[in-house]
């Protein structure tokens, strides 16, 4: 890969990271960028998504010039969103925020959507949207007790992650199973791939093989 060629990320989230790292990406730089993450009056989910990813990435950006090290880079941003109907559920902070959101979920259906907002090198700004279909069970007051004495519900958006105990609760999946986690690995690698970021040095180098 060449040397110039850097992928930062415009989060610090763990969980983002180690998605990169299971498609052999390891970011050169993780640049959280802190925006307003209020939705405006009467915005959808999906429009929400897409203006935050891209607000986070050019906030990197901004991050990055201010330092005099924007050259090269290939800046990755995402926010996924949690809606049932066109209502968002926030990304729950206090155990009352994770019971309110898990107790409107519980024995039905929602969205996830992530927006992906990618900066290149050269300025351009490429942009994916993608939307995932989850069903959940009917919650019972002692799963819901046990899950926020968990406290895995912090910061997640919709007051739960499915890559942990909330798993148990998903009935149907319809759609990236990663963009529910929070960060659809297929459209993210060909999003990189198109813009001619090298995903697949790694691969060649037999990097990341178990």
């Amino acid at each position: 890969m060449s040397a110039l060629q850097k992928l930062v990320l415009a989060s610090g989230s763990p969980r983002r990271v180690e998605l990169l790292q299971q498609a052999g990406l390891q970011p050169d730089r993780l640049v959280p960028a802190n925006i307003d993450e209020t939705p405006v009056k009467s915005e959808h989910p999906r429009s929400l998504a897409k203006r935050l990813a891209q607000g986070k990435a050019e906030k990197a950006l901004e991050r990055l010039k201010k330092e005099g090290r924007a050259e090269g880079n290939f800046i990755l941003a995402a926010d996924t969103v949690v809606a049932v109907g066109r209502r968002i559920l926030p990304k729950a902070e206090m155990v009352d925020e994770a019971s309110n959101c898990l107790q409107l979920l519980s024995g039905r259906s929602h969205r996830v959507y992530t927006g992906i907002c990618l900066i290149t090198p050269s300025g351009k700004v490429r942009q994916r949207l993608v939307e995932t279909r989850v069903r959940f069970k009917r919650i019972s007051r002692e799963e819901l007790e046990a899950y926020l004495a968990s406290g895995e519900w912090r910061g997640k958006a919709g007051g739960y992650a499915i890559q942990g105990f909330a798993g148990t609760f998903v009935v149907k999946l319809a759609g990236s199973y990663t963009n529910v986690v929070g960060l659809p690995l297929y459209e993210t690698v060909n999003l990189l791939v198109a813009e001619g970021y090298k995903v697949h040095f790694n691969w060649l180098a037999g990097i990341g093989a178990q």
